[in-house]
């Protein structure tokens, strides 16, 4: 347990908030929009495991404009 008393937390916890936050909104967009570009269910996939990449691709590239 001592690999994570030398955590900077305070340099971690904003990374960790933005990702939690870009995931949140990217899937519960996904849910609602009615086309993609690509399949639906790729987008989750790369929003879910790809991390903060993963939402940033589905908002530039993933999204149709309607």
């Amino acid at each position: 347990m001592e690999l994570f008393a030398d955590i900077n937390w305070a340099l971690i916890a904003p990374i960790l908030f933005i990702q939690v936050i870009l995931l949140v909104v990217a899937v519960i967009d996904l849910i609602k929009i009615e086309k993609t570009n690509g399949p639906k269910w790729v987008w989750a996939i790369v929003i879910l495991v790809v991390n903060i990449i993963g939402p940033i691709l589905y908002f530039v590239i993933g999204r149709r404009n309607q």
